[in-house]
């Protein structure tokens, strides 16, 4: 097959339920249909989760199943998730016989686990792409039958068959890699006069509660530091910023509940302040981003201390733990914006580590299962 070719093929992508899975597997589909524009694509998500809206805004087809997720603390909820799950595996079957794919890619997340299922059900050849330095209950149960297992991280042997591993980063949007040479376009997108330092603080599609605490908290010192700052804060927690906002009566902060154009926040920013999700980390690489990373204290097995420690190591970020975030996130961010040096070595730092063709290396892959 050459590039270009109008080959008659069909891929299902699985999986969702957070930006860190959701991005990924769109990359991966942009990348694939660039390489075969006559390949036909669809998605399979849970209803209800954020790929439900994000995939048809770029594009794509997808079909909703109503799996939810387990509770590991006791919930009267999980009643209901032996019931969803018996769903989501008969409608995942109908959608896997119906469509007939070539092959069936999980990228993780809730509907990954049934719609995978049913491919190997199938006979259908099914390609995992896990984003974290720890692997998902979900990927580690189907990687035992899965032809490859796409990966971000080195050491990935303890949850994975080495002779499936590879090792190919997590795909991007193109968009954010060469960040730096849309400063213009950034200052005139969010209303900027580019005679500061601009100070991007994230919370994730989801919103960073100690985050958002400690902004509500220093909007006043946040206020008066001669920095503009670009926050976003998530759906969920707007209205308590924006009404802490109003009061302050700080004209230099930008309040987001979610940041579409993301190629424009990175570069507009000279330091990023985020939780450490995969596709963040991979992001803040590909744009060359200095960045104070505040891992996420509650997610399986501390994957987000992994996460940024991979940084960390290379000194390609700064770390500030969940419990010492209230005391050192604010000095500490308001002392290396000031730092030209440090900001410039963690930039070229972060820059060395990223791996910018992992939707095409992926891609290959895939299309390496469908039938000539």
């Amino acid at each position: 097959m050459k590039k270009g070719d109008n080959i008659s093929a069909r891929v299902i992508i699985s999986g969702g339920g957070t930006g860190g899975h959701v991005y990924p597997a769109i990359a991966i589909a942009r990348e694939l249909k660039k390489a075969y524009p006559a390949l036909e694509i669809l998605f399979v998500g849970a209803n209800g989760r954020m790929e439900m809206e994000k995939v048809p805004e770029a594009g794509f087809s997808i079909e909703g199943i109503p799996v939810m997720g387990f509770h590991r603390s006791f919930s009267i909820r999980n009643l209901q998730f032996f019931t969803k799950l018996f769903k989501s595996m008969v409608k995942a079957g109908k959608i896997v016989r119906s469509f007939r794919p070539d092959v069936v890619v999980g990228v993780g997340g809730y509907a990954s686990g049934p719609v995978g299922l049913a491919a190997l059900r199938s006979n259908v050849p099914l390609v995992l792409q896990e984003q974290n330095s720890h692997a998902g209950i979900t990927n580690r149960f189907l990687a035992r039958k899965a032809r490859k297992v796409c990966v971000a991280y080195g050491g990935m042997e303890k949850y994975f068959p080495s002779d499936k591993i590879v090792l190919t980063g997590n795909p991007v949007r193109k968009d954010l890699q060469n960040a730096d040479k849309k400063k213009g376009d950034a200052y005139s997108y969010f209303g900027l006069n580019g005679n500061k330092k601009v100070l991007l603080v994230l919370g994730g599609s989801g919103g960073a509660g100690i985050i958002n605490k400690i902004m509500r908290q220093n909007l006043g010192r946040l206020g008066c530091a001669g920095i503009d700052i670009l926050w976003q804060c998530g759906m969920n927690y707007y209205e308590d910023a924006f009404s802490d906002l109003q009061d302050s009566g700080a004209s230099n902060i930008y309040l987001f509940d979610f940041i579409e154009r993301m190629d424009l926040a990175y570069a507009a920013a000279d330091l990023v302040v985020s939780r450490a999700g995969a596709l963040t980390v991979s992001e803040l690489q590909n744009a060359g981003k200095p960045s104070i990373l505040v891992p996420s204290s509650n997610v399986a097995a501390d994957h987000q201390k992994k996460n940024a420690m991979s940084m960390v190591r290379q000194n390609a970020a700064l770390m500030v733990s969940d419990s010492e975030a209230e005391q050192k996130m604010v000095p500490q961010l308001l002392s290396l914006i000031k730092d030209d040096d440090k900001l410039e070595m963690l930039k070229n730092n972060a820059k060395a580590m990223s791996v910018s063709d992992s939707a095409e290396k992926i891609t290959e892959i895939i299309l390496s299962y469908i039938k000539r």
